[in-house]
């Protein structure tokens, strides 16, 4: 696991020479001493600013791409403060350098939160050079100086000349210390909350290779991997010899797991001239898989657990408890129960899992990995190889979608396992749709029975929650879990939060908005229950639980400064939302609004879904409002808006049509044809108003998936008067 990179600690900036007498500066956060032993050279570095001397500005976009703009929106942060001409700018993909870059991620929405300071202290530091070498050129004070777009300005001269002009005296200057920058005032931002469209785009509409299977090497050979569809099984036997004799087959072997399911699992590897024909040999295998007691569980079998669970009357482990609430639903006036159910998701992003390596004789791989912690990826397969990290070389490719499903990365294990079996010789790993979806890292089932307790005057004073989930052995990131302050834990004085835990092989993982995407469609959908059972709608519950609350103050988390809870923004994007949105007016026939709160990932969401039925019975959603709190600052409005669509869009189908579910211990969905994404007839209107407030800007990839789902789940009650209280909505219910 890699250290945690304080951001609060000194960045340090590098200069070097480059060729051609431009100049390129990097930086590199302060790391901890096991991250890294030497720091090296400077000239050793990779820049993240290259000045050419015509001119143009090559800027580095350090972190992975997976569609979520990253890759244009840090570049911006730079050329910002750089002053640079935007379209004189191209962005280079990085290399995996833990070193060079830091941490290198595209998960958790922390791009922004990270980045924010330390990228524009990279483009004011090599601004600072500029503006030295300038003066030192023509003998005035850099007190004298000002820049604009690529230029250096000596206004009572009249004197001006190019970054690129400036490029190679520059690279000699001193670099500044960090502290000693000043940054620019938002109000001269020229980049920075502009619209720009991702600097790939264009690539991507002309379909370029630029996504990790469309990687292509001299002599490369194709593979595909055959594992248990049962989870946890360990192989038996296979026919190898049946699948060599099959056409283009080159070789077939096993593949022993490492014990580890997040990075290599038993399986027979198949490699041929074209991945065609490895995937159509694998049908030769006839494995036979030891499957133990994993092929008894079921989806069905976890639901019924938990009503066993309940019925028990045993709590299980209590993890937030405050007051008691069982005397508070002892003297409420009216107290209200519910269960709710959510399912097995998968990621399906569209490029499915691939990796490409070369092992070489000595040791050492290369690899081309679409990973979203390609760091992480380097460090598994040298740990399996047996050798240093250094080793082990990771270039990073755009990625066609991840959601989360490649901050694991079991495709680089596997691929490396296959590569060291043919040393010298290019091996590209592809699953096939129906491995991906079969062999997924899910967001976790989970069943809640609720309970809250109301007094004669309407007011919430106790909630219970009995959540049963599964175990899945710890870690730092467990999305089986829920937090001990999940709202409205800290407003209501009397609380129990209890757990039951499930033993099962289902591998699970991170999927956009881990756990918030789950548990604000519950938290919010029952609240809803209690707003209605106290007179009130959901809105006006929430600002009343939070009236007069302070924020509260920040902490460290996991990389760097975060802010605490602010039920002042909560109460800002809730008023934003009612005041944007048609709530509380009449609708047209058949529709019906409602409402839906959640903070996650630093951001405060409130939206607002109107809805109907067709005639199926079939929920569709007309639109949507969205009030968002994301900071002070919107720095790629058009990236931003993208994000906050998909985010819905998202929703709406883990809503309405998407389920994972167990049988025999395996997938029952195999494809897009039982696992239906959502198509663009499912795309409401999406209304997005930005309530700015003063925080540091967020981000921006997962937030706004929450709220929508029980949004649209308190819309359909409002429409029908059916609760909704399992996923995904059963039309049935309306019939």
């Amino acid at each position: 696991m890699l250290d945690r990179v304080d951001l609060s600690r000194r960045l340090f900036l590098k200069a070097s020479a480059v060729a051609g007498g431009g100049f390129a500066l990097s930086a590199s956060f302060a790391l901890p001493a096991s991250a890294t032993s030497v720091e090296p050279a400077s000239a050793e570095l990779g820049a993240f600013i290259t000045v050419h001397p015509d001119n143009s500005i090559t800027i580095v976009g350090k972190n992975p791409e997976i569609g979520q703009g990253i890759k244009t929106m840090l570049p911006m942060l730079i050329a910002e403060e750089l002053d640079a001409d935007w379209d004189r700018v191209s962005v280079q993909q990085g290399d995996t350098d833990f070193a060079r870059y830091g941490l290198q991620l595209a998960g958790g929405s922390f791009a922004t939160p990270m980045n924010w300071l330390p990228m524009r202290q990279t483009g004011a530091a090599a601004r600072a050079m500029l503006l030295a070498a300038a003066a030192q050129r023509w003998g005035v004070e850099v007190a004298t100086l000002s820049t604009e777009p690529g230029e250096v300005v000596h206004a009572a001269s009249g004197r001006r000349a190019t970054y690129g002009e400036l490029a190679h005296e520059a690279a000699q200057m001193p670099v500044p210390d960090a502290a000693s920058l000043t940054l620019k005032d938002p109000a001269r931002f020229r980049i920075i909350g502009q619209a720009k469209g991702g600097v790939d785009s264009p690539r991507v509409v002309r379909g370029e290779p630029i996504f990790g299977v469309d990687t292509q090497l001299p002599g490369m050979v194709y593979a595909a991997f055959e594992r248990s569809p049962v989870f946890g099984a360990r192989l038996v036997s296979a026919d190898l010899d049946a699948a060599k004799a099959q056409p283009g087959v080159i070789d077939a072997f096993t593949v022993a797991g490492n014990g580890n399911a997040t990075e290599l699992v038993d399986g027979v590897a198949v490699v041929a001239s074209n991945w065609w024909l490895a995937n159509r040999a694998r049908t030769a295998l006839a494995p036979v898989w030891d499957n133990g007691e994993w092929a008894s569980h079921s989806s069905a079998g976890y639901a019924q657990a938990a009503q066993d669970y309940w019925a028990s009357g045993d709590h299980g482990e209590v993890f937030a408890e405050k007051g008691d609430f069982a005397a508070a639903a002892a003297g409420a006036a009216q107290v209200l129960e519910a269960e709710y159910s959510y399912p097995f998701l998968a990621h399906v992003p569209m490029e499915p899992m691939n990796c490409t390596a070369l092992y070489r004789a000595d040791g050492s791989i290369e690899m081309w990995a679409p990973s979203q912690t390609p760091q992480g990826g380097q460090q598994s397969v040298a740990q399996y190889l047996g050798v240093t990290p250094d080793k082990v070389t990771v270039h990073i490719t755009r990625m066609g979608g991840g959601f989360g499903r490649r901050l694991n990365n079991d495709y680089m294990v596997q691929v490396a396992a296959i590569a060291r079996q043919m040393p010298d010789v290019p091996v590209q790993l592809i699953w096939s749709r129906e491995d991906d979806v079969r062999s997924d890292f899910y967001r976790p089932a989970g069943w809640h029975k609720l309970s809250a307790a109301i007094d004669a005057e309407g007011k919430l004073t106790g909630f219970a929650d009995h959540f049963v989930t599964f175990e899945l052995g710890g870690g730092a990131f467990d999305p089986a879990t829920m937090d001990a302050t999940e709202f409205p834990a800290k407003y209501v004085p009397n609380l129990r939060y209890s757990q039951h835990k499930m033993r099962t092989a289902v591998p699970m993982g991170a999927l956009r908005a881990p756990r918030s995407n789950a548990i604000a469609y519950v938290m919010q959908g029952f609240l809803d229950e209690v707003a209605q059972a106290a007179g009130k709608d959901l809105p006006r519950l929430m600002l009343e639980l939070t009236d007069g609350v302070e924020a509260e103050p920040g902490g460290m988390g996991p990389f760097g400064p975060a802010p605490g809870f602010s039920a002042p923004r909560l109460q800002g994007v809730i008023r934003r939302v009612l005041e944007t949105s048609p709530w509380g007016e009449d609708r047209p026939e058949g529709r019906a609004l409602g409402f839906g709160f959640y903070f996650s990932h630093m951001g405060y969401f409130a939206e607002v879904v109107e809805a109907s039925l067709d005639s199926n019975r079939r929920p569709l959603v007309h639109n949507v409002w969205v009030a968002a709190d994301v900071g002070n600052q919107i720095i790629n409005p058009f990236g931003a808006l993208n994000q906050v669509q998909g985010s819905i869009i998202d929703g709406i189908g883990q809503a309405t049509q998407l389920a994972v579910e167990i049988d025999g211990g395996a997938t029952r969905q195999s494809n897009f044809h039982n696992y239906p994404l959502p198509r663009m007839p499912v795309r409401p209107q999406i209304h997005v108003d930005w309530v700015l407030s003063d925080n540091a800007p967020t981000g921006l990839g997962e937030p706004a998936l929450p709220p929508v789902i029980p949004a649209l789940a308190n819309a359909l009650f409002a429409l029908t008067g059916k609760r909704v209280r399992h996923l995904p909505i059963d039309p049935a219910l309306f019939a």
